[in-house]
């Protein structure tokens, strides 16, 4: 399958929910109502919700407007209950600008075989019906956070842009704020990137994004956009087949091995995209490592320093360079 020039390519990963669609009508741009078949629990105006396999359908229709977030869990499972107060507080924080889905394993085997969730918790995202992994296992609050704000960035360029309604009476004044922060414009050269993305002009936005850099240096949400259009613009008109073709009858071309990697990342394979550079560092002679390790920073950097694939690719990195 090609990729094409949409920024929704990034997302597309090895999870097939197609099955799990009931084709119900699609929810109004926006603003999001709470879909018919989906159980509120806890959370303001039910930002926090049940589904199962017969409802699920109606979650991926929901993700066309507002990102969701799927936490994979059993009843059984002690790091799922040190998680999900930490996963349902940061939502709640937000305002309706994120949506949390809790996945009983167990009760569901539809959904577990979908997501391929070998251990629990589990926790991915929908951004307009493509499923985008985010981690597993109990992580620290201020990981989910920086793993949420990144995910919010990532709908954003894929126009998945809505907020969930959530009434006065349940979201209280913070999430009041929160909502008015959530409206502040964007720095101009933010708004500029974003435009070119969605005019398909990924150089302009690549530009963008680096001027936005040479001004603020510190500009994280600059820099992570940066990695995610050069990324974009790279599996633009690759085609997955032909690539793995060209990456196997030449092991150490660097840009056929580099084209591979790129796709496994868009598609949310992420270990095998770092096994494969390191594999690749690993066999080249020490004055040719240097592009290799560069393209293993930039990717670091996108998927974010906390994440533990990362953390294993690093150390891995650093026992071949000493």
């Amino acid at each position: 399958m090609s990729q094409n020039a949409n920024p929704g390519a990034v997302l597309r990963g090895a999870v097939d929910l197609s099955s799990l669609r009931n084709r119900p009508q699609p929810p109004v741009p926006g603003t999001a109502p709470a879909p018919a078949g989906v159980q509120a629990t806890t959370g303001a105006a039910g930002l926090v919700r049940d589904a199962t396999d017969e409802t699920f359908g109606e979650i991926l229709e929901l993700s066309r407007t507002v990102p969701v977030v799927i936490d994979l869990w059993a009843e059984w499972c002690g790091p799922c209950k040190q998680l999900s107060p930490i996963l349902e507080s940061v939502i709640t924080e937000l305002a309706g600008r994120l949506v949390l889905v809790k996945v009983d394993v167990d009760a569901n085997p539809q959904l577990t075989q979908a997501f391929r969730a070998q251990s629990i918790p589990m926790v991915v995202a929908l951004v307009a019906g493509q499923p985008v992994p985010l981690f597993t296992g109990a992580v620290p609050e201020q990981q989910v956070r920086e793993v949420f704000a990144q995910l919010l960035q990532l709908a954003a360029q894929n126009g998945v842009t809505g907020t969930l309604a959530v009434s006065d009476a349940d979201a209280g004044e913070s999430d009041a704020e929160s909502a008015e922060a959530s409206e502040l414009p964007l720095p101009p050269l933010h708004a500029a990137a974003f435009a070119a993305i969605e005019e398909g002009d990924y150089d302009a936005a690549i530009a963008a994004y680096e001027q936005a850099l040479v001004e603020n240096p510190k500009d994280e949400d600059a820099r992570a956009g940066l990695g995610q259009v050069r990324l974009l613009s790279r599996v633009t008109g690759l085609e997955l087949e032909a690539a793995r073709a060209a990456a196997a009858a030449a092991p150490t071309d660097v840009a056929a091995q580099f084209a591979v990697a790129d796709l496994d990342i868009a598609g949310g394979h992420v270990d095998d995209a770092f096994g494969r550079l390191l594999d690749l560092f690993a066999a080249l002679p020490d004055d040719e490592r240097a592009p290799v390790r560069e393209r293993l920073l930039e990717l670091f950097g996108l998927i974010g320093d906390p994440d533990p694939r990362v953390i294993r690719a690093r150390s891995r990195l650093a026992s071949l360079l000493f």
